[in-house]
Protein backbone atom coordinates (compact mmCIF):
# COMPACT_ATOMS: atom_id res chain seq x y z
CA UNK A 1 0.00 0.00 0.00
CA UNK A 2 1.28 3.44 -0.97
CA UNK A 3 0.45 6.78 0.12
CA UNK A 4 1.14 9.67 -1.86
CA UNK A 5 3.13 12.73 0.08
CA UNK A 6 0.74 15.14 1.32
CA UNK A 7 -2.01 13.17 1.88
CA UNK A 8 -3.48 10.99 5.11
CA UNK A 9 -2.96 7.63 5.56
CA UNK A 10 -6.28 5.77 6.14
CA UNK A 11 -6.86 2.20 6.48
CA UNK A 12 -9.75 0.42 5.92
CA UNK A 13 -11.58 -1.87 8.09
CA UNK A 14 -10.87 -5.05 5.95
CA UNK A 15 -7.26 -3.88 5.96
CA UNK A 16 -7.19 -3.05 9.90
CA UNK A 17 -8.55 -6.75 10.39
CA UNK A 18 -6.43 -8.22 8.00
CA UNK A 19 -3.05 -6.79 9.78
CA UNK A 20 -4.06 -7.44 12.97
CA UNK A 21 -5.87 -11.37 12.76
CA UNK A 22 -2.85 -12.36 10.09
CA UNK A 23 0.13 -9.57 10.21
CA UNK A 24 2.37 -9.85 6.81
CA UNK A 25 0.96 -9.65 3.22
CA UNK A 26 -2.63 -8.72 3.01
CA UNK A 27 -5.01 -11.29 2.25
CA UNK A 28 -9.19 -11.46 1.83
CA UNK A 29 -10.90 -11.99 5.21
CA UNK A 30 -12.82 -15.62 4.02
CA UNK A 31 -16.60 -15.84 5.51
CA UNK A 32 -17.91 -18.41 7.58
CA UNK A 33 -19.60 -19.94 4.42
CA UNK A 34 -16.30 -20.49 2.84
CA UNK A 35 -15.74 -22.65 5.80
CA UNK A 36 -18.75 -25.17 5.04
CA UNK A 37 -18.64 -24.64 0.42
CA UNK A 38 -21.53 -25.58 -1.21
CA UNK A 39 -21.53 -28.37 -3.79
CA UNK A 40 -22.54 -26.56 -7.16
CA UNK A 41 -24.04 -28.77 -10.21
CA UNK A 42 -22.22 -26.90 -12.46
CA UNK A 43 -19.02 -26.97 -10.94
CA UNK A 44 -16.19 -28.65 -13.23
CA UNK A 45 -13.38 -31.06 -11.40
CA UNK A 46 -10.23 -29.07 -10.54
CA UNK A 47 -7.89 -29.97 -8.55
CA UNK A 48 -7.22 -28.44 -5.31
CA UNK A 49 -5.27 -25.35 -6.36
CA UNK A 50 -2.46 -24.39 -3.54
CA UNK A 51 -1.19 -20.70 -4.72
CA UNK A 52 -4.98 -19.51 -4.24
CA UNK A 53 -5.78 -16.91 -1.78
CA UNK A 54 -7.82 -19.22 0.29
CA UNK A 55 -4.90 -21.81 0.95
CA UNK A 56 -2.99 -20.96 4.26
CA UNK A 57 0.45 -18.97 4.09
CA UNK A 58 3.52 -21.29 4.37
CA UNK A 59 4.38 -18.64 7.63
CA UNK A 60 1.37 -19.06 9.36
CA UNK A 61 1.57 -22.97 9.31
CA UNK A 62 5.42 -23.66 10.00
CA UNK A 63 4.23 -21.74 13.74
CA UNK A 64 3.36 -25.99 14.89
CA UNK A 65 1.79 -29.19 14.17
CA UNK A 66 -1.57 -27.92 15.73
CA UNK A 67 -2.06 -24.72 12.62
CA UNK A 68 -2.63 -28.73 9.81
CA UNK A 69 -5.71 -29.46 11.61
CA UNK A 70 -7.14 -25.87 10.53
CA UNK A 71 -10.13 -26.19 8.20
CA UNK A 72 -10.02 -24.46 4.73
CA UNK A 73 -12.64 -25.06 1.72
CA UNK A 74 -9.54 -26.35 -0.15
CA UNK A 75 -8.22 -29.11 2.64
CA UNK A 76 -11.88 -29.98 3.00
CA UNK A 77 -12.08 -30.31 -0.90
CA UNK A 78 -8.86 -32.13 -1.11
CA UNK A 79 -9.54 -34.52 1.64
CA UNK A 80 -12.81 -35.61 -0.34
CA UNK A 81 -10.84 -37.39 -2.72
CA UNK A 82 -13.24 -36.95 -5.39
CA UNK A 83 -11.73 -33.56 -6.89
CA UNK A 84 -14.88 -32.58 -7.78
CA UNK A 85 -15.61 -29.45 -5.57
CA UNK A 86 -14.84 -25.98 -7.30
CA UNK A 87 -13.15 -23.44 -4.73
CA UNK A 88 -14.46 -20.27 -6.80
CA UNK A 89 -17.33 -21.79 -7.68
CA UNK A 90 -18.75 -22.89 -4.38
CA UNK A 91 -17.81 -19.81 -2.48
CA UNK A 92 -19.94 -17.92 -5.71
CA UNK A 93 -22.56 -20.15 -4.96
CA UNK A 94 -22.40 -19.78 -1.21
CA UNK A 95 -22.45 -16.45 -1.44
CA UNK A 96 -25.53 -15.93 -3.78
CA UNK A 97 -27.14 -18.11 -1.03
CA UNK A 98 -26.66 -16.47 1.64
CA UNK A 99 -26.04 -13.28 0.87
CA UNK A 100 -29.49 -12.12 2.11
CA UNK A 101 -28.81 -14.00 5.53
CA UNK A 102 -27.99 -11.49 8.49
CA UNK A 103 -29.66 -10.46 12.09
CA UNK A 104 -31.30 -7.50 10.46
CA UNK A 105 -33.11 -9.53 7.35
CA UNK A 106 -33.96 -12.21 9.40
CA UNK A 107 -35.21 -11.01 12.41
CA UNK A 108 -38.82 -10.08 11.80
CA UNK A 109 -40.60 -11.48 14.80
CA UNK A 110 -42.66 -14.68 15.47
CA UNK A 111 -46.09 -15.38 15.87
CA UNK A 112 -48.54 -17.74 17.24
CA UNK A 113 -52.00 -18.69 16.27
CA UNK A 114 -54.43 -22.08 16.96
CA UNK A 115 -56.49 -23.70 13.88
CA UNK A 116 -59.19 -26.05 14.15
CA UNK A 117 -60.96 -27.65 11.21
CA UNK A 118 -64.41 -28.47 11.79
CA UNK A 119 -65.36 -31.61 9.71
CA UNK A 120 -69.32 -31.80 10.10
CA UNK A 121 -69.50 -27.72 9.18
CA UNK A 122 -66.86 -27.94 6.65
CA UNK A 123 -65.38 -24.85 8.43
CA UNK A 124 -61.58 -24.03 9.12
CA UNK A 125 -60.75 -21.82 11.92
CA UNK A 126 -57.64 -19.62 12.33
CA UNK A 127 -57.31 -17.84 16.26
CA UNK A 128 -54.39 -15.32 15.82
CA UNK A 129 -53.16 -15.14 19.36
CA UNK A 130 -50.41 -13.01 19.42
CA UNK A 131 -46.89 -11.71 17.68
CA UNK A 132 -43.66 -10.88 19.44
CA UNK A 133 -40.65 -8.96 18.86
CA UNK A 134 -41.67 -7.79 15.48
CA UNK A 135 -39.92 -5.71 12.89
CA UNK A 136 -39.99 -1.93 13.30
CA UNK A 137 -41.60 -0.41 10.62
CA UNK A 138 -42.42 3.39 11.79
CA UNK A 139 -39.91 6.28 12.38
CA UNK A 140 -41.05 6.01 15.90
CA UNK A 141 -39.34 2.41 15.98
CA UNK A 142 -42.28 0.92 16.11
CA UNK A 143 -45.34 -0.70 13.79
CA UNK A 144 -49.35 -1.04 13.48
CA UNK A 145 -49.46 -4.34 12.46
CA UNK A 146 -52.37 -6.83 11.47
CA UNK A 147 -52.41 -10.28 9.39
CA UNK A 148 -53.57 -11.17 6.53
CA UNK A 149 -54.59 -14.71 5.35
CA UNK A 150 -54.81 -16.44 2.30
CA UNK A 151 -55.50 -19.76 0.97
CA UNK A 152 -53.15 -21.06 -1.77
CA UNK A 153 -53.21 -22.16 -4.56
CA UNK A 154 -56.85 -19.97 -4.74
CA UNK A 155 -57.53 -16.19 -5.71
CA UNK A 156 -56.08 -13.62 -2.84
CA UNK A 157 -59.41 -11.31 -2.93
CA UNK A 158 -61.59 -14.29 -2.86
CA UNK A 159 -59.87 -16.08 0.15
CA UNK A 160 -58.55 -13.20 1.98
CA UNK A 161 -59.27 -12.85 5.89
CA UNK A 162 -57.90 -9.72 7.88
CA UNK A 163 -57.48 -8.91 11.80
CA UNK A 164 -57.79 -5.94 13.47
CA UNK A 165 -54.85 -3.37 13.23
CA UNK A 166 -52.94 -3.06 16.79
CA UNK A 167 -51.51 0.68 17.21
CA UNK A 168 -47.95 1.15 18.40
CA UNK A 169 -46.61 -2.26 19.01
CA UNK A 170 -44.31 -4.48 18.18
CA UNK A 171 -45.80 -7.08 20.54
CA UNK A 172 -49.52 -7.20 19.55
CA UNK A 173 -52.07 -9.47 21.04
CA UNK A 174 -55.47 -9.96 18.66
CA UNK A 175 -56.87 -13.33 20.63
CA UNK A 176 -59.56 -13.00 16.95
CA UNK A 177 -60.29 -15.80 15.23
CA UNK A 178 -61.34 -16.17 11.28
CA UNK A 179 -63.18 -18.64 9.88
CA UNK A 180 -63.13 -20.32 6.48
CA UNK A 181 -66.32 -21.90 5.13
CA UNK A 182 -66.49 -25.02 2.74
CA UNK A 183 -63.11 -26.65 2.73
CA UNK A 184 -63.38 -29.85 2.21
CA UNK A 185 -61.20 -32.49 3.35
CA UNK A 186 -59.31 -32.40 -0.11
CA UNK A 187 -58.63 -28.96 0.42
CA UNK A 188 -57.08 -29.76 3.90
CA UNK A 189 -54.86 -32.49 2.43
CA UNK A 190 -53.73 -30.06 -0.52
CA UNK A 191 -54.07 -26.44 0.36
CA UNK A 192 -51.71 -24.50 2.32
CA UNK A 193 -52.44 -21.81 4.83
CA UNK A 194 -50.36 -18.17 4.53
CA UNK A 195 -50.47 -15.81 7.64
CA UNK A 196 -48.82 -11.78 6.15
CA UNK A 197 -47.82 -9.92 9.20
CA UNK A 198 -48.24 -6.36 7.81
CA UNK A 199 -47.70 -2.83 9.03
CA UNK A 200 -50.53 -0.59 7.80
CA UNK A 201 -49.81 2.88 7.02
CA UNK A 202 -52.62 5.81 6.35
CA UNK A 203 -50.92 8.23 4.09
CA UNK A 204 -48.72 5.10 2.17
CA UNK A 205 -48.66 2.01 0.93
CA UNK A 206 -48.90 -1.00 3.79
CA UNK A 207 -45.82 -2.71 4.48
CA UNK A 208 -44.93 -6.29 4.74
CA UNK A 209 -43.31 -7.17 7.80
CA UNK A 210 -42.76 -11.20 7.56
CA UNK A 211 -45.00 -14.21 6.54
CA UNK A 212 -45.44 -18.16 7.88
CA UNK A 213 -46.97 -20.75 5.87
CA UNK A 214 -48.79 -24.10 7.08
CA UNK A 215 -49.73 -26.81 5.56
CA UNK A 216 -53.34 -27.57 6.08
CA UNK A 217 -53.04 -31.27 6.17
CA UNK A 218 -50.79 -31.17 9.79
CA UNK A 219 -53.99 -30.60 11.15
CA UNK A 220 -56.10 -33.39 12.41
CA UNK A 221 -59.98 -32.75 11.96
CA UNK A 222 -62.15 -31.82 15.54
CA UNK A 223 -58.49 -30.92 16.86
CA UNK A 224 -56.46 -27.73 17.61
CA UNK A 225 -53.45 -27.50 16.89
CA UNK A 226 -51.36 -24.43 17.99
CA UNK A 227 -48.36 -23.05 16.36
CA UNK A 228 -45.34 -20.82 17.73
CA UNK A 229 -43.45 -19.83 14.00
CA UNK A 230 -40.63 -17.37 12.85
CA UNK A 231 -42.09 -15.40 9.99
CA UNK A 232 -40.04 -15.36 7.01
CA UNK A 233 -39.56 -13.46 4.01
CA UNK A 234 -41.83 -15.00 0.95
CA UNK A 235 -40.04 -17.47 -1.35
CA UNK A 236 -37.36 -15.67 -3.49
CA UNK A 237 -37.40 -15.36 -7.44
CA UNK A 238 -34.48 -13.70 -7.87
CA UNK A 239 -33.43 -12.38 -11.81
CA UNK A 240 -32.11 -14.34 -13.16
CA UNK A 241 -28.85 -12.27 -13.72
CA UNK A 242 -27.92 -12.16 -10.65
CA UNK A 243 -27.47 -15.41 -9.61
CA UNK A 244 -25.32 -19.17 -11.21
CA UNK A 245 -26.99 -21.09 -13.47
CA UNK A 246 -27.61 -23.37 -11.39
CA UNK A 247 -29.92 -21.27 -9.22
CA UNK A 248 -30.97 -19.56 -12.19
CA UNK A 249 -32.49 -22.66 -13.39
CA UNK A 250 -33.74 -23.99 -9.75
CA UNK A 251 -35.37 -20.71 -9.84
CA UNK A 252 -37.17 -20.75 -13.68
CA UNK A 253 -38.19 -24.33 -12.42
CA UNK A 254 -40.11 -23.04 -9.41
CA UNK A 255 -41.88 -20.31 -11.34
CA UNK A 256 -42.88 -22.76 -13.88
CA UNK A 257 -44.20 -25.36 -11.14
CA UNK A 258 -45.99 -22.61 -9.27
CA UNK A 259 -47.63 -21.59 -12.60
CA UNK A 260 -49.28 -24.85 -13.29
CA UNK A 261 -50.40 -26.12 -10.09
CA UNK A 262 -52.24 -22.19 -10.06
CA UNK A 263 -53.86 -23.60 -12.97
CA UNK A 264 -54.31 -27.46 -12.49
CA UNK A 265 -56.10 -25.97 -9.32
CA UNK A 266 -58.00 -23.00 -10.45
CA UNK A 267 -61.10 -23.04 -8.71
CA UNK A 268 -63.97 -20.13 -9.06
CA UNK A 269 -65.47 -20.37 -5.63
CA UNK A 270 -67.72 -22.70 -3.35
CA UNK A 271 -71.76 -23.54 -3.23
CA UNK A 272 -73.43 -24.97 -0.58
CA UNK A 273 -76.22 -27.05 -2.31
CA UNK A 274 -78.90 -28.77 -0.45
CA UNK A 275 -80.96 -31.74 -2.13
CA UNK A 276 -84.00 -33.82 -0.43
CA UNK A 277 -86.21 -35.99 -2.51
CA UNK A 278 -89.53 -36.96 -1.53
CA UNK A 279 -91.79 -39.73 -2.40
CA UNK A 280 -95.23 -39.31 -3.36
CA UNK A 281 -97.49 -39.58 -0.64
CA UNK A 282 -99.59 -42.84 0.10
CA UNK A 283 -103.35 -42.83 0.89
CA UNK A 284 -103.66 -41.51 4.40
CA UNK A 285 -100.35 -39.48 4.83
CA UNK A 286 -100.95 -35.36 4.73
CA UNK A 287 -102.53 -34.24 1.54
CA UNK A 288 -100.87 -31.15 1.51
CA UNK A 289 -97.34 -32.82 1.23
CA UNK A 290 -95.73 -33.09 -2.71
CA UNK A 291 -93.58 -35.89 -3.98
CA UNK A 292 -90.55 -34.29 -5.76
CA UNK A 293 -86.64 -33.19 -5.81
CA UNK A 294 -86.41 -30.19 -3.08
CA UNK A 295 -82.96 -27.91 -3.93
CA UNK A 296 -82.04 -25.78 -1.85
CA UNK A 297 -79.45 -23.05 -2.68
CA UNK A 298 -77.67 -22.44 0.46
CA UNK A 299 -74.47 -19.82 0.22
CA UNK A 300 -71.33 -19.24 -2.12
CA UNK A 301 -68.28 -18.82 -0.56
CA UNK A 302 -64.68 -17.58 -2.05
CA UNK A 303 -66.42 -16.54 -5.72
CA UNK A 304 -64.12 -15.63 -8.23
CA UNK A 305 -64.48 -11.29 -8.54
CA UNK A 306 -65.85 -10.11 -12.09
CA UNK A 307 -66.24 -6.96 -11.97
CA UNK A 308 -63.34 -3.85 -11.71
CA UNK A 309 -64.24 -2.80 -7.66
CA UNK A 310 -62.68 -6.76 -6.99
CA UNK A 311 -66.79 -7.77 -5.79
CA UNK A 312 -69.49 -9.52 -7.90
CA UNK A 313 -72.95 -9.51 -7.99
CA UNK A 314 -74.11 -13.26 -7.67
CA UNK A 315 -76.79 -15.02 -7.89
CA UNK A 316 -77.95 -18.60 -8.57
CA UNK A 317 -79.78 -20.92 -11.63
CA UNK A 318 -80.77 -24.03 -11.44
CA UNK A 319 -82.13 -26.20 -14.21
CA UNK A 320 -83.39 -30.19 -14.57
CA UNK A 321 -82.01 -31.47 -17.72
CA UNK A 322 -83.41 -32.41 -20.31
CA UNK A 323 -85.52 -29.72 -20.22
CA UNK A 324 -87.96 -29.94 -23.45
CA UNK A 325 -90.87 -27.40 -22.34
CA UNK A 326 -88.15 -25.26 -20.58
CA UNK A 327 -89.87 -24.84 -17.61
CA UNK A 328 -87.34 -25.80 -14.89
CA UNK A 329 -85.32 -22.31 -14.40
CA UNK A 330 -85.40 -21.31 -11.03
CA UNK A 331 -83.62 -18.05 -9.99
CA UNK A 332 -81.75 -16.64 -6.91
CA UNK A 333 -81.97 -13.21 -5.82
CA UNK A 334 -78.66 -10.76 -6.69
CA UNK A 335 -76.67 -10.46 -4.16
CA UNK A 336 -74.48 -6.92 -4.42
CA UNK A 337 -71.16 -6.74 -4.06
CA UNK A 338 -70.26 -9.65 -2.13
CA UNK A 339 -67.70 -12.96 -3.13
CA UNK A 340 -69.44 -14.81 -0.13
CA UNK A 341 -73.25 -14.55 -0.74
CA UNK A 342 -75.82 -16.55 1.43
CA UNK A 343 -79.06 -17.33 -0.44
CA UNK A 344 -81.30 -19.37 2.12
CA UNK A 345 -83.42 -19.99 -1.00
CA UNK A 346 -85.44 -23.45 -1.81
CA UNK A 347 -86.79 -24.71 -5.23
CA UNK A 348 -89.16 -27.57 -6.05
CA UNK A 349 -89.47 -30.07 -8.88
CA UNK A 350 -92.57 -32.38 -8.57
CA UNK A 351 -91.23 -35.46 -10.24
CA UNK A 352 -90.68 -39.38 -9.48
CA UNK A 353 -87.83 -41.10 -9.03
CA UNK A 354 -87.91 -42.83 -12.28
CA UNK A 355 -88.02 -40.26 -13.87
CA UNK A 356 -84.92 -38.58 -11.57
CA UNK A 357 -82.73 -41.12 -12.45
CA UNK A 358 -82.45 -39.87 -15.79
CA UNK A 359 -82.11 -36.32 -15.57
CA UNK A 360 -79.39 -34.01 -14.67
CA UNK A 361 -79.68 -31.12 -12.35
CA UNK A 362 -77.49 -28.03 -13.99
CA UNK A 363 -76.38 -25.45 -10.61
CA UNK A 364 -74.86 -21.92 -12.27
CA UNK A 365 -73.57 -19.40 -10.26
CA UNK A 366 -73.48 -15.73 -12.50
CA UNK A 367 -72.59 -12.19 -11.90
CA UNK A 368 -75.39 -9.74 -12.80
CA UNK A 369 -74.21 -6.51 -14.72
CA UNK A 370 -77.03 -3.92 -15.67
CA UNK A 371 -77.11 -3.19 -19.28
CA UNK A 372 -75.27 -6.00 -20.80
CA UNK A 373 -74.91 -9.27 -20.67
CA UNK A 374 -73.98 -11.09 -17.06
CA UNK A 375 -70.87 -12.94 -16.80
CA UNK A 376 -70.73 -16.58 -15.79
CA UNK A 377 -68.93 -17.49 -12.70
CA UNK A 378 -69.18 -21.29 -12.89
CA UNK A 379 -71.34 -23.80 -11.89
CA UNK A 380 -71.52 -27.57 -11.44
CA UNK A 381 -73.66 -30.62 -12.64
CA UNK A 382 -75.18 -33.58 -10.33
CA UNK A 383 -76.80 -36.80 -12.32
CA UNK A 384 -75.45 -40.39 -11.99
CA UNK A 385 -72.86 -39.71 -14.87
CA UNK A 386 -70.34 -37.46 -13.51
CA UNK A 387 -68.21 -38.15 -11.22
CA UNK A 388 -66.28 -37.14 -7.58
CA UNK A 389 -68.57 -35.38 -4.67
CA UNK A 390 -71.23 -34.13 -7.47
CA UNK A 391 -71.93 -38.19 -7.85
CA UNK A 392 -72.03 -38.68 -4.45
CA UNK A 393 -74.03 -36.34 -3.50
CA UNK A 394 -76.97 -37.06 -6.42
CA UNK A 395 -76.58 -41.16 -5.04
CA UNK A 396 -77.02 -39.98 -1.44
CA UNK A 397 -80.45 -37.93 -1.88
CA UNK A 398 -81.72 -40.84 -4.01
CA UNK A 399 -80.67 -43.71 -1.33
CA UNK A 400 -82.16 -41.30 1.11
CA UNK A 401 -85.35 -40.51 0.36
CA UNK A 402 -86.90 -38.03 3.07
CA UNK A 403 -83.50 -37.10 4.17
CA UNK A 404 -81.83 -33.44 3.78
CA UNK A 405 -78.51 -33.92 2.13
CA UNK A 406 -76.00 -31.01 2.10
CA UNK A 407 -72.59 -30.64 0.93
CA UNK A 408 -69.92 -28.49 -0.70
CA UNK A 409 -69.16 -28.19 -4.12
CA UNK A 410 -66.00 -26.51 -6.63
CA UNK A 411 -67.99 -24.61 -9.18
CA UNK A 412 -66.00 -25.39 -12.11
CA UNK A 413 -65.19 -23.17 -15.42
CA UNK A 414 -65.32 -25.94 -18.29
CA UNK A 415 -69.01 -25.66 -18.00
CA UNK A 416 -70.95 -24.62 -21.34
CA UNK A 417 -71.59 -20.93 -21.31
CA UNK A 418 -75.04 -20.67 -22.10
CA UNK A 419 -76.02 -17.49 -23.21
CA UNK A 420 -78.31 -15.81 -20.27
CA UNK A 421 -81.60 -14.40 -21.04
CA UNK A 422 -82.73 -13.27 -18.24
Amino acid sequence: MTVRKGKKLTISIQEHMAIDVCPGPIRPIRQISAYFPRLSPTAEPISPNPASPLAPSPGVGASGGTSRSLLSPLQAGARGGGGTLSAASSIETSVDICSSDSDDSTALGTLEFELRYERATSSLHCTIIRAKGLKPMDFNGLSDPYVKLHLLPGACKANKLKTKTVRNSLNPVWNETLTYIGITEEDMLRKTLRLSVCDEDKLTHNEFIGESRVALRRVKPDQTKRFYTCLEHPPPFPSPTAMGAALRGMSCYLREWENEQLTSLEERGRLLLSLQFLPPPVEGEAEGRRGGLYVGVLRCAHLAAMDVNGFSDPYVKIYLKPDVKKKSKHKTAVIKKTLNPEFNEEFFYEISLSELVHKTLEVTVWDYDLGRSNDFIGGVCLSCQVQGDALRHWMDCLRNKGQRVERWHILANELPQTTCHD
